[in-house]
């Protein structure tokens, strides 16, 4: 699934499982490629959808031109000629290679997938009740108890609360009832001949190639999402060599068995790598007061929850937040809605995916799962995401104002965000940096 979501200023693509590390559009490294199939995992008896912001938006709008199968794929059989003798080169046998190529062909599917996005956004709030819906709720917290052993083995080792696994099991697969079929090979490889990101989905498939010479699965085990994804908790290759984990003393990291142990734990590893502090919040809603300096709502801008305190920002029980380490203040949809002390394990979940509704949608879910309430905050209903042509406008209007944007790109990250913050100043608007429609129609 492709859901537009808006989020922190951020407008990004949603998906269901599959982005990878070091995309290199983001400034911090993110757990998987770009995007992923338009899925839903079944669970009870309604559609449980995978959710997963990715980072794509440069094609969005642009016409997809057809694909004819025939001729590709015909190029594509001598692409794949000429990658195994690199392949070789890097280490892999020709016997792997072989029988790892057995049969694969050129995926059409898979390109018109990566070319298409959605021109408009989704709400942060419609996100939410989507990652953190009552069902989803209950549906992890079954899955805590039916695998609180083997939950609670994997946070002792790795120190990783175990709801937030759980929550990212949730968002990634639907507790796995979705891990995604595609032939893994057949969808990098593809990925990698149509060039537009080639290096970085030829070392996928090298990666994923070396996991087959390793004896961790079969190639006909290896299935995932069509950017290339697998499991329960959706690793793309490099991240499986770098961090998956055997739990059950099998001797393979089986991160696609139904027997979800070894990606759980894997997904346990991955936080642990990145520094996860365990029984410190990702976050926690806050109160602002009536007269809080908006600049402050900055993520480079942290201060104790006791100082924070003295600025008048306590929890929705009007005590202060208990002393987790630094924080910084998130408005996720600007002044108007919810807001966030969020801690360095905010950092470490954006690892898995840099988005911020992807962060509070596993940090919510997880909340609730460990019996937390609701968002206690009204968010602003009536607003909605800006479309990528919007936002686009939306930084050429800024720019002609005097209040440059650094770029057109339909990216609304830290520059444009303080634009919007300057030209809320100096009109005498709640300076909060959110890029509303109401500010668009206003600039206009």
């Amino acid at each position: 699934m492709r859901v537009w979501i808006y989020a922190a200023g951020l407008a990004l693509i949603g998906t269901g499982p599959g982005i990878a590390e070091a995309v290199d559009r983001s400034p911090r490294p993110v757990h998987r490629a770009f995007d992923a199939p338009e899925t839903v995992g079944r669970a009870s008896s309604s559609v449980l959808i995978s959710l997963r912001p990715s980072l794509r938006p440069d094609t969005v709008g642009s016409a997809t031109p057809p694909i004819d199968t025939r001729a590709e794929n015909a190029r594509f059989q001598n692409w794949i000629g000429a990658f195994k003798q690199r392949a070789i080169a890097q280490g892999i046998r020709a016997d792997v290679l072989e029988r790892a190529f057995e049969g694969v062909s050129f995926d059409a599917d898979v390109i018109r997938r990566d070319r298409t996005q959605s021109e408009f956004s989704k709400p942060i709030w419609e996100y939410l009740d989507s990652a953190a819906s009552d069902e989803r709720v209950a549906n992890g917290r079954a899955a805590l108890q039916q695998h609180r052993a083997t939950l609670d083995r994997i946070e002792r080792r790795f120190g990783v609360d175990k709801e937030v696994v759980v929550a990212i099991w949730g968002m990634e697969s639907a507790f796995g009832s979705y891990r995604g079929r595609n032939n893994v090979v057949r969808s990098l490889s593809t990925l990698a001949f149509e060039g537009r990101r080639a290096a970085f989905f030829e070392a996928q498939l090298i990666a994923a190639l070396r996991i087959l010479q390793s004896g961790d699965t079969t190639p006909e085990n290896m299935t995932g999402s069509w950017a290339g994804a697998m499991g329960h908790t959706q690793f793309m290759p490099t991240s499986y060599l770098d961090h998956a984990v055997d739990l059950t003393g099998d001797g393979r990291r089986d991160i696609w068995s139904d027997n979800p142990s070894d990606a759980l734990a894997s997904t346990a590893a991955y936080l642990k790598h990145f520094g996860w502090t365990k029984d410190q919040p990702w976050g926690v809603e806050v109160r602002l007061p009536q007269d809080f300096d908006y600049a402050l709502a900055q993520r480079q801008i942290k201060k104790t929850p006791g100082d924070w305190a003295r600025l008048g920002v306590r929890g929705v029980n009007g005590r202060a937040v208990p002393d987790h380490g630094k924080a910084a203040i998130l408005l996720p949809a600007g002044g108007h809605g919810a807001a966030f002390m969020v801690f360095d394990n905010f950092r470490v979940i954006e690892r898995y995916n840099a988005a911020d509704a992807y962060v509070i949608g596993v940090g919510h879910l997880a909340d609730r799962i460990a019996g937390g309430e609701p968002i206690q905050a009204a968010w602003p209903q009536g607003d909605r995401g800006l479309s990528f042509t919007e936002r686009k406008e939306m930084q050429q209007r800024l720019t002609a104002r005097g209040f440059p944007t650094a770029g057109v790109d339909g990216r609304i990250g830290p520059k444009t965000m303080a634009a919007v913050r300057a030209y809320q100043v100096a009109n005498g608007l709640l300076p909060d940096g959110y890029a509303s429609l109401g500010l668009l129609k206003r600039l206009r």
